[in-house]
């Protein structure tokens, strides 16, 4: 793909973006750099928040790998600094701040799930503390004085929250200005990122202009539905698959989405072209494909893409093992559990909404209708031990399921 034209290039790079800032921009960019020889600088920042990435950062990663693969250079930036402050998109009320540690914690995960996608030879790893936690309170005042209130407020966020009453910290105004600084920092042509992040981006390529440099293009990339198939992925709302899960869960998690959400995860998430991914509908639509078996396949090319091959179809014959020979089905609603060394069985049923009084579930557990992961439990006295990192299916009489998670 490094010997592919401007044009080309262009065509690929809009595959699977929902805007470019702007293309014809962009193009003169890749001629430039076509005619030089020099690669275009590609940045995608990512705040070490939370210590694993999921499947809806892999659809930016992917897209950075992309230009890998034409030729150019990649910067996988890590927020150490921003992160302190906590990026404000979407939010109704303040983030809370990470201390040093979590933050430090965090950025060691990154650097080492990042390459399940990118190619480690072709990239570039950086902190923005480097220059971020240099700058003096003369810099910053400097910086701010480029925006006005006004400005910021145009963002769809803070004016959600100034119009409803809600409160904005002063220092929240502060993180579209340092992310966007980070662009002047690094030279960046290009800057990568979620249409959440999209006033983020355009900041950047005005502070670009206000300290004499060539304006960054922007590339946004559409925001991915969690399993729940409302809210984006995201390891707040719990409805995420992670880069670092288990193939069991990998597997489990992606046979549990929603037959049209599992054609939105194929079009952001895999390599299908748009004829092909057109024909896997079509043949959805007419019956020649079943949509069980072309979940399983998605479950099996993630298993595949983050652990192995082998991993995969030891995935597909344990899941089949559980769901398909002891007739469960595939969807089942995931509760939450705390680690216990007693938790009572019937106090279980009744906390996981499987029964509606303790009463209840004895009946049920002394009539041998009570099963976990097809374990019969037939003493109503019995306590269970939830151990953290467990997951396990309970049954009750014939229809009712429920999988435990402890966290």
């Amino acid at each position: 793909m490094a010997f592919l034209t401007p044009k080309e290039q262009l065509k690929e790079i809009l595959k699977g973006t929902v805007e470019v800032v702007s293309e014809k921009e962009l193009l003169t960019k890749l001629e430039k750099s076509f005619e030089s020889g020099k690669p275009l600088r590609v940045k995608t920042g990512f705040d070490p928040t939370r210590p694993d990435l999921h499947l809806g950062h892999a659809v930016l990663i992917n897209k950075m790998r992309q230009f890998q693969d034409l030729g150019h250079e990649v910067v996988f930036l890590i927020g150490d600094f921003t992160a302190r402050i906590g990026d404000p998109t979407g939010r109704n009320e303040t983030r809370p701040a990470l201390t040093d540690s979590e933050i430090a914690e965090n950025s060691k995960t990154y650097t080492s799930q990042v390459y399940k996608i990118m190619d480690p030879k072709k990239t570039v790893i950086r902190y923005n503390n480097e220059w971020l936690g240099k700058f003096t309170p003369v810099d910053m005042i400097k910086l701010m004085s480029q925006y006005t209130v006004a400005r910021m407020l145009e963002r769809d966020d803070f004016e959600k929250r100034y119009k409803g009453g809600m409160p904005i910290s002063v220092h929240e105004f502060l993180y579209p200005l340092v992310q966007g600084y980070d662009s002047v920092a690094l030279e960046a042509d290009v800057e990568l990122g979620g249409t959440d992040q999209h006033f983020n981006l355009l900041v950047g390529r005005d502070l670009q202009k206000s300290y004499g440099q060539k304006p960054q293009c922007v590339v946004t990339i559409p925001l991915l539905e969690g399993l729940d198939g409302v809210q984006k992925m995201s390891k707040s709302y719990d409805n995420y698959i992670a880069f670092e899960d288990s193939p069991k869960d990998m597997f489990g998690k992606t046979m549990r989405i929603s037959d049209e959400l599992m054609i939105r995860y194929y079009e952001l998430l895999t390599d299908l072209s748009v004829e092909e991914l057109s024909q896997l509908q079509s043949e959805l639509k007419n019956g020649k494909r079943n949509p069980r078996d072309t979940k399983v396949e998605l479950a099996k090319f993630f298993v595949e893409r983050f652990h192995s091959k082998e991993a995969a179809d030891n995935a597909e014959v344990e899941f089949n093992n559980i769901f398909v020979k002891k007739g469960l089905p595939d969807e089942i609603p995931e509760l939450k559990f705390q680690p216990s060394e007693d938790m009572w069985i019937c106090r279980l049923l009744v906390d996981a909404k499987l029964c509606a009084s303790t009463s209840e579930a004895r009946r049920l557990v002394s009539g041998r209708a009570v099963e976990k992961d097809g374990e019969k439990i037939i003493d109503p006295k019995s306590n269970l031990k939830l151990k953290a990192g467990e997951s396990f299916v309970l049954k009750a009489g014939k229809k009712k399921f429920a999988r435990i998670t402890v966290s």
